[in-house]
């Protein structure tokens, strides 16, 4: 009978040690969901929080906050189907722009309606003044321009705002037909962590 060198034992218990790891660890490195505890993630009592400010969409003079990046075609209808704005509209306490800025519209808007003036809505609100300074609320919804109250779904958002949902309700204080430039009240109701 052969006899088998150390050289072999070594190769062949490395070997086996191997595939033991394998299969004992690598479901793990796989594992697709697993269930956690929200007090891992310091998660507290839910509650729910109205925030009420003023969207400013400023398309004209030397500093807009919103800017066409798609134009329509050609052929769109009345609606301007098809036109993109990326935007950065200051948000404020009150309807005028003097007032105190609390955080930032961020993202875009597009005409996404061939009937009527509807807007597809996709904007973070990222706060930069009291509690939620760094903390955003994502909007991602509907909004026919021109009906009174518009109500769009919050989504999401982050730092404070994790887990985050409810909706969004806007109100047109001021538009300028010849600009474009408008204002609009949001009232967002969110119930967060």
């Amino acid at each position: 009978m052969a006899r088998i060198s150390a050289l072999h034992l070594l190769t062949i218990f490395i070997f086996f040690s191997i595939i033991t790891i394998q299969v004992t660890y690598g479901d793990e490195e796989f594992q697709f969901v697993k269930a956690i505890n929200p007090t891992a993630l310091k998660m507290k009592q839910e509650k729910l929080s109205h925030f009420r400010f003023y969207w400013h969409d400023i398309l004209s003079g030397k500093a807009p906050t919103s800017v066409m990046v798609v134009p329509p075609p050609k052929t769109a209808s009345f609606t301007g189907f098809g036109a993109v704005n990326m935007i950065d509209n200051p948000l404020t306490l009150g309807p005028n722009l003097s007032t105190k800025v609390v955080g930032r519209a961020q993202g875009f808007y597009a005409s996404a309606s061939q009937e009527e003036v509807g807007l597809l809505m996709t904007m973070n609100f990222a706060f930069t003044e009291g509690k939620y300074n760094g903390s955003t609320i994502t909007v991602l919804g509907r909004n026919p321009v021109f009906n009174k109250v518009r109500e769009m779904p919050v989504i999401g958002g982050s730092g404070d705002f994790r887990f985050s949902r409810g909706y969004a309700q806007a109100t047109t204080y001021f538009f300028d037909p010849k600009s474009g430039d408008a204002v609009v009240e949001y009232n967002v109701f969110v119930m967060h962590y």
